[in-house]
């Protein structure tokens, strides 16, 4: 398999197929809104429309350093699915029902993603052919059905799991000894997904300065280097640009995700692998891998990579290192070995948010009318989508345009979490956090142990990971 003429970074693969946009005017002044949105990705952008569906009288303004979805939006793996960061913490602190509530948003805000997209008219490739996560060692399959047994009591009764033949029989991953598979999900191209949001709320009327990063947010105050904007709510939307901010170098971490695409491959190697229902592919390693089968039909992957700059930096254009090209190269081959001699067209990187506790989060200030969303671990795909209808909900609701709704309710709303440590405990902490993860998964890969190794046991536990 050649990497030579890999494109690294230029954002992602995503933007090559699809074209950088131009940006839209930075903001030219001091300007006024009622309601501000800092960060022009998922998050921003769906809570600008249902808002704006919500009372379309209401001035929105969105800013946006760089331009809509130049941030994880534009860069994930495609994963429209029902998973959410730090469930089972909320069953911990709220009760099983509450959680069980809360996963029954996520169930159905895939398909609510879904419905918005075809209504207003964004192709984005989405294929619902639901979320199959696989394993391939004795410790990895113990893990599977633990993980099958957990998702079935949070109420995914549809939820199916599958033997070694079964699961090759849909997607024929090398050495697979089993898997479970949820309808509740589908693939998607990221990039078309958030451009098509973003032409849709600006139809709707809502404004957006791109080029125009905030430097700081306050009570009704949101500070950037062209002028303020007032506005009685400020809402942050930055997710793993959120320590960027002044004030939030410690607030979530910015994780580093990478990706890889293959060209498009011959109908003889999809013959091989088959995966014609294009569901989307996990495992349940350790340090594991997220991947689909695109409307090309190529194979993106991904993975973590180097997992955190010091410092809580961000890379500026995706480019990612060539080892951790190599590494998702290897988890590609030993999966599908009829691709060894594909070519890798792109890789990139991009950011997540990961809180300390690994719990995304939704919250509005009622005494300051700062809201917030995010810390989604990687999920955030349909979790923005939920935590902008919940935005919506608590803005109505402070209004006094509505009272508590589903939504407000949820267990995940207003959760507080502590900071993370000053460098360069954090840089120590992650960094060999998915060292040991990474040393787990190469013992489990050549052991008959079915237990988990004790090593990523241990890591869980320092890392607050639930």
């Amino acid at each position: 398999m050649s990497t030579v003429s890999t494109v690294n970074g230029g954002i992602s693969f995503w933007y090559a197929d699809q074209g950088t946009p131009l940006a839209r005017e930075p903001l030219p002044g001091d300007a006024t809104a009622d309601i501000c949105i800092v960060g022009g990705g998922y998050t921003g952008l769906w809570t600008a429309y249902y808002l704006k569906k919500a009372v379309p009288f209401l001035n929105i303004t969105v800013l946006e350093a760089k331009f809509c979805g130049y941030g994880a939006s534009g860069r994930n793996g495609g994963w429209l699915y029902n998973g959410i960061a730090g469930r089972d913490r909320y069953a911990k602190l709220n009760g099983h029902e509450a959680a069980v509530r809360l996963q029954q948003a996520m169930n159905e805000t895939v398909d609510e993603v879904v419905r918005v997209a075809a209504e207003e008219g964004i192709d984005a490739d989405i294929h619902q052919g639901g979320v199959l996560e696989v394993a391939y060692t004795p410790a990895q399959l113990a893990r599977l059905k633990d993980f099958h047994s957990v998702e079935i009591a949070f109420g995914e009764t549809d939820r199916v799991l599958r033997g070694a033949r079964e699961t090759c029989e849909r997607v024929n991953v090398t050495g697979a000894v089993g898997s479970s598979w949820t309808p509740h999900g589908a693939r998607l191209h990221p990039v078309k997904l958030v451009q098509g949001l973003a032409a849709t709320v600006e139809a709707l009327g809502v404004t957006i300065h791109e080029s125009t990063p905030v430097t700081e947010i306050k009570p009704k105050h949101a500070h950037t280097p062209y002028g303020t904007v007032r506005a009685p709510y400020i809402l942050r939307c930055t997710e793993g640009f959120t320590a960027n901010l002044k004030g939030q170098r410690r607030t979530w971490l910015p994780m580093n995700s990478s990706m890889i695409a293959t060209e498009p491959l011959p109908r003889s190697v999809w013959d091989t692998i088959g995966w014609d229902g294009r569901e989307t592919l996990g495992d349940m390693a350790h340090a594991y891998m997220y991947a689909q089968r695109t409307a090309d039909d190529r194979i993106a992957l991904g993975g973590r990579g180097v997992p955190y700059r010091f410092g809580s930096g961000t890379d500026n254009d995706g480019r990612t290192q060539p080892a951790t090209i190599e590494a998702l190269r290897d988890i590609l081959v030993r999966f599908f070995p009829s691709t060894a001699g594909a070519r890798i067209d792109h890789a990139w990187s991009g950011v997540l948010g990961v809180p300390r506790d690994w719990c995304a989060t939704v919250t509005l200030d009622r005494s300051t009318g700062l809201g917030w969303a995010g810390g989604y671990v990687g999920s955030g795909v349909a979790t923005t989508n939920l935590a902008a209808r919940t935005l919506r909900d608590l803005i109505q609701q402070d209004s006094g345009q509505s009272g508590p709704t589903d939504l407000t309710t949820l267990p995940w709303v207003g959760h507080k979490v502590r900071r993370w440590e000053p460098e360069p405990f954090r840089w120590i902490g992650v960094h060999g956090m998915y060292a040991a993860y990474r040393a787990a998964d190469r013992r489990e890969l050549t052991s008959p142990r079915v237990g988990t190794d004790p090593v990523a046991k241990a890591a869980d536990r320092l890392a607050g990971r639930h």
